[in-house]
């Protein structure tokens, strides 16, 4: 009977001892099991979140309100009757609405026509009564153009995948924490940094649909032609010192002239008495045959 307790205590020491071990192995392999499956998580783990993000996102479209974003444009060419008062009278409206300018440029073409360019930003609640202020000091509309892009999808979709990047981001954070092994550490920093870049990728595009939603383009060009009319000169006319001028300048001209007739003569004098002695015996040998005749 005895025999029979002791094997029967023997039995039980080794199935006690044997199940601790199988215990302590399945928790080691566990640990190392969630160690290496970490690397894997990403592809798995950020399609499972965003397919639920997304759908979420689904829903909350279906409540969406009903303003749109809306990215609108203008490109406008009027006649003004002076440019420079025009041009400061806009850049106050633009003051008064809130907005900025981008550009603004002043061209000279002549003394009659000049042309005025001006890129500005109106914030959109303003857009349409700054139009009516533009015609309103213009003199003639000669053109306008307005466009609008609805980007009201692209902004939704665009924020419901920086959320599940976001949800991604997590998750990779708190397996950061408990991974164990450095090739496990540094795959899932890489690809933390990577999902990082597209989160600042993403909300970079959705910073520039809010501001061009926000604000709107508007090119103003504004032209001015101006009549001129010669005005009458109230200067004296200086009749007597005109006269005085002309009487010397041909007084000069003369002089000038018989100057330069004696120094051709003086100057010449030796030619000129040769020319004459052949003239007189040329004469006088004619005569002299004629008498003879």
């Amino acid at each position: 009977m005895k025999k029979a307790w002791l094997m029967l205590v023997i039995i039980s020491l080794f199935m006690l001892l044997a199940a601790c071990s199988g215990e302590e192995e399945s928790a080691k392999m566990s640990t190392e099991d969630r160690a290496s499956d970490s690397a894997e998580f990403e592809v798995k783990e950020e399609k499972s979140v965003e397919a639920d993000v997304d759908q979420e996102a689904a829903a909350e479209d279906m409540e969406a309100p009903n303003t749109r974003m809306i990215i609108h444009q203008a490109r406008i060419s009027t006649n003004v009757k002076d440019l420079k008062k025009a041009q400061h009278n806009m850049e106050q409206k633009v003051k008064h609405y809130g907005g900025y300018i981008v550009e603004s440029n002043v061209y000279l073409e002549s003394d009659e026509n000049s042309t005025g360019n001006m890129t500005l930003r109106i914030p959109e609640k303003h857009f349409e009564a700054f139009l009516s202020d533009a015609e309103a000091e213009a003199s003639k509309v000669l053109e306008k153009n307005v466009t609008g892009q609805d980007v009201t999808e692209q902004f939704v979709d665009l924020s419901s995948r920086v959320k599940s990047k976001r949800a991604v981001e997590e998750r990779l954070l708190a397996f950061m924490k408990d991974a164990q092994k450095t090739e496990d550490l540094l795959k899932i920093s890489a690809d933390l940094a990577k999902i990082q870049e597209e989160i600042e990728v993403l909300v970079g595009k959705i910073n520039y649909l809010e501001n061009q939603t926000s604000f709107s383009t508007i090119e103003l060009t504004m032209y001015e032609n101006r009549v001129i009319i010669p005005e009458i000169e109230n200067k004296d006319l200086n009749t007597w010192e005109k006269t005085k001028k002309q009487f010397i300048t041909s007084t000069n001209s003369l002089l000038s002239i018989g100057s330069g007739i004696i120094v051709f003569i003086v100057g010449n004098l030796p030619v000129l008495i040769l020319l004459a002695i052949i003239a007189i015996v040329g004469f006088w040998i004619i005569k002299k045959r004629k008498i003879k005749e």
